[in-house]
């Protein structure tokens, strides 16, 4: 099969295009700005819903449902959090159509809403709003709650995955009896969010506090993992929210403590999006296609039968029937591709195409000398190996494989993470190498607007357990007390 991908050193915005449309995850829909995740696609979104959602009831939260349609006085509550999304806010004017004689579906104009709903692009009021009537004592504390569901948030340029006016996420909101309690749910959020980028994604982070003009609408402090993409941008890879006590007085949620006074309770709110599979292709596809980390392939290994009869395909059948069972016994996601309607090398393409992380290829001589040829994605090597114990080999391989794509992509980040020391030397970096840049920032929100009104870097965030050292702002030339990473983004 002709693959058609762009190169990634020509133009890594149509080759990530590229990617998306060829390896069939994602195509763009009749409704502006939104996107269809087919099912090849949604499959890899479905195996980190698995993870997370096996982490998040590891750390004691549970599911709910909450509406998707906002009563707009909600947002009214709490001013940073109405400021921060009042431009990206879809509204519902109106609840009925009707036929205009002419043969038209238009407005029906009587039929307007007393109070305009907020199509969802965050919870926080609507939960808040409900979790008042939940908490009342201490006894009800910690509350501990995540959604999945889907949000919108009204963009002007859309990219799949990245930037969609709708898109799917999960959404954690928890509240606590203490400030502290609220902080160490945030950080203990950001460390599940981190596990699962380095250990399924493959995928290195920088686990970060965001400035406060970065900060999420509401919060009293976001923290952030970043990632880099092979073009040198960052990427907001997950964030945890801490929100204080913003969103409990704004919608007056008091509880009895201990001692028998009243409080308003401490909250934080976390989440990641269906961005981390747009994460997922930057980091680590290559002009071939897809390369999916084995943790997070919906096929982990897939088997070609190559014949010429259809006693060769029986041989073949005979012995892939056998193999199979011991695969999935080993928790191995496999595909018996035995389609008569393709001949093999369009199989090696479209399986290298979508990122199949293992291929084994099967012939007639194989068969006779008991053998079978491997095939890796992330590196494209070949191997000739034995059919005996080969669940055994593959297995792991998967766990090479996974290991080879996070190194990899370490080592491109570590080699991307570069000290500036004058607003020149910034300038150039960013213009010629690109990646996370080290350097002094002032501390001031007025310095961080600057540069990026004039370079479109921004502080991706001031890394946790950050080294201290005496330095001077690269743009304002006042003291500064440690570096944080500057980085053009997406």
């Amino acid at each position: 099969m002709s693959k058609g991908i762009t190169s990634k050193n020509e133009d890594y915005s149509q080759w990530y295009n590229d990617i998306v449309i060829k390896a069939d995850l994602a195509e763009h829909s009749s409704v502006k700005g939104c996107m269809v995740i087919k099912p090849y696609g949604y499959s890899i979104w479905e195996k980190m819903q698995a993870v997370l959602d096996q982490k998040f009831k590891d750390t004691g939260h549970s599911n709910a449902y909450f509406p998707l349609f906002i009563p707009k006085s909600f947002f009214s509550k709490e001013a940073a959090h109405v400021e921060g999304f009042a431009t990206e806010c879809a509204v519902v004017t109106h609840y009925r159509l009707k036929n205009d004689g002419n043969g038209n579906i238009i407005v029906d104009e009587t039929a307007k809403l007393e109070e305009e709903l907020i199509v969802r692009p965050t919870s926080e009021t609507i939960i808040w709003n409900t979790f008042k009537g939940w908490i009342q004592s201490y006894r009800d504390l910690p509350l501990l709650v995540n959604q999945w569901a889907n949000v919108v948030r009204w963009e002007m340029r859309t990219r799949l995955f990245l930037r969609t006016t709708e898109f799917l996420w999960q959404e954690g909101h928890t509240a606590h009896a203490t400030s502290q309690e609220a902080v160490e749910e945030t950080e203990r959020m950001l460390d599940v969010y981190a596990d699962f980028a380095e250990n399924w994604m493959a995928l290195p982070v920088v686990r970060g506090k965001k400035t406060a003009n970065e900060r999420f609408a509401g919060a009293l402090d976001t923290y952030c993992i970043e990632a880099l993409m092979q073009d040198g941008k960052a990427l907001q890879a997950g964030t945890s929210h801490f929100l204080g006590q913003n969103f409990a007085k704004a919608f007056d949620v008091k509880f009895t403590n201990k001692e028998g006074k009243i409080d308003h309770v401490w909250a934080s709110s976390w989440g990641v999006s269906t961005r981390l599979i747009g994460a997922l292709i930057m980091a680590h596809s290559d002009d071939a296609g897809l390369v999916l980390p084995p943790k997070l392939a919906p096929i982990q290994v897939v088997i070609v039968p190559i014949y010429r009869s259809d006693e060769d395909l029986k041989n073949i059948s005979g012995f892939v029937d056998k193999l199979l069972p011991k695969l999935k016994a080993m928790g191995i996601s496999v595909k018996y591709d035995d389609r008569d309607t393709q001949r093999p090398g369009f199989k090696f393409a479209e399986y290298e195409l979508k990122g199949v992380p293992v291929r084994v290829a099967i012939g007639a001589r194989d068969m006779e000398n008991q053998t079978v040829e491997v095939a890796r994605r992330d590196t494209r090597e070949k191997q000739t190996v034995t059919q005996e114990g080969l669940e055994i080999y593959l297995a792991q391989l998967l766990n090479e494989i996974q290991e080879n794509i996070y190194k990899k992509a370490e080592t491109f980040r570590d080699e991307h993470i570069t000290e500036a020391n004058s607003y020149e030397e910034f300038k150039e970096l960013l213009d010629g190498k690109a990646g996370f840049i080290a350097a002094h920032w002032d501390g001031t929100p007025e310095t961080e607007q600057k540069i990026k009104e004039e370079t479109k870097a921004t502080i991706r965030c001031i890394p946790l357990n950050n080294k201290q050292e005496e330095g001077v702002c690269i743009y304002s030339g006042k003291t500064s007390t440690q570096r944080v990473l500057f980085a053009r983004a997406y």
